[in-house]
């Protein structure tokens, strides 16, 4: 008799863009791989009627709920609540726990607990610290909280002299933005997968800027992201760089990237995203527990570029998930 396994993810809105519906991939090539070691599925939307979710996870009785929530209604601060719905249900659950969502999609507190712990990280400053601007720096506007670039874009980017923006600033939600100092260099992603001894470290990825003209802000936002047609879309690759002088600088991110996986508590699988400045200083931009595992992400492209079959990852993060009980 085959083990059953809940797939939970979030419910998709009637008019959901490509950022929202990007889940259902994800739970369509996490299924596949799951029948593939063969196991039984049942997929399972979490949403905010709670005691139908547990309801249901507790009628169909896994042997562990393997967990792709996102967000709830589309708001990514909500994105903890599926891991601590589970913890209450006493279902083990695949990635990382309640508390690690909640710290590494709060972009703020993430920033503060890494500096912190003394790793690398841009300068930061609420919307209520725009008098402490340098006249001769850039500066991005980002959400605290959303992920998959929502809510960013290269006219994020600004100086103190741009009084448009400072004015914008001034009707914003202070709950809901800060402001970072922007590194205009090199972009890396490093991901991590768990294995019984501790994380691996995946190919490092640099995100190219290609034929980006000198005054453009290189910015990973939405439309690079999502908008298939955009110059940002079309002129942004994902390249593995193997030259020397890149191999020296990735062994330093991976090192930080393994002391963010211990300090944060992350289980399953993460991405730390990197900037680099001019002087070749790596600056920590996010963290992300549980990031996107759709067959075009970065985290699955770098399973690729380590030749570790999709099935493996995931059993991989299912013993994770277990090794407690094992």
């Amino acid at each position: 008799m085959k083990k059953p396994i809940v797939i939970l993810f979030n419910e998709v809105s009637v008019n959901a863009r490509k950022d929202e519906t990007d889940v259902l991939d994800q739970v369509q090539f996490v299924d596949a791989a799951l029948k593939e070691l063969g196991y039984e599925t049942f997929p399972v939307q979490f949403s905010l009627k709670i005691d139908k979710v547990v309801e249901e996870i507790r009628r169909i009785k896994p042997m562990l709920v393997f967990n792709l929530v996102e967000s709830i209604q589309n708001h990514g601060e909500l994105i903890y609540f599926a891991p601590a719905v589970l913890k209450f249900s006493g279902v083990p659950f695949t990635g990382s726990g309640a508390d690690s969502m909640f710290l590494t999609t709060h972009k703020l507190l993430a920033k503060k607990m890494i500096q912190y712990h003394g790793l690398p990280t841009s300068p930061f400053f609420t919307l209520e610290e725009t008098h402490l601007l340098q006249s001769d720096r850039r500066y991005i506007l980002k959400p605290i909280w959303e992920d998959g670039s929502l809510g960013l874009d290269e006219d994020s980017v600004f100086t103190r002299s741009n009084r448009a923006i400072l004015e914008k600033i001034k009707t914003l939600p202070s709950e809901d933005y800060f402001i970072e100092e922007y590194i205009g260099g090199r972009e890396f992603n490093i991901s991590l997968l768990a294995t019984r001894d501790g994380p691996m470290v995946l190919p490092p990825a640099e995100i190219l800027f290609v034929d980006y003209p000198e005054e453009k802000p290189k910015v990973v936002g939405y439309t690079a992201k999502w908008q298939e047609d955009s110059f940002e879309y079309q002129h942004t690759q994902r390249i593995f760089p193997a030259d020397s002088q890149s191999q020296s600088l990735c062994r330093t991110l991976s090192e930080i990237a393994r002391k963010c996986w211990e300090i944060f508590l992350l289980r399953g699988w993460a991405r730390v995203d990197f900037r680099i400045d001019q002087h070749n200083r790596p600056y920590i931009l996010e963290i992300n527990a549980n990031p996107c595992i759709s067959p075009d992400s970065g985290f699955v492209a770098a399973t690729r570029e380590a030749e570790i079959p999709f099935p493996m990852v995931i059993d991989n993060i299912l013993k994770d998930s277990l090794k407690e009980k094992l």
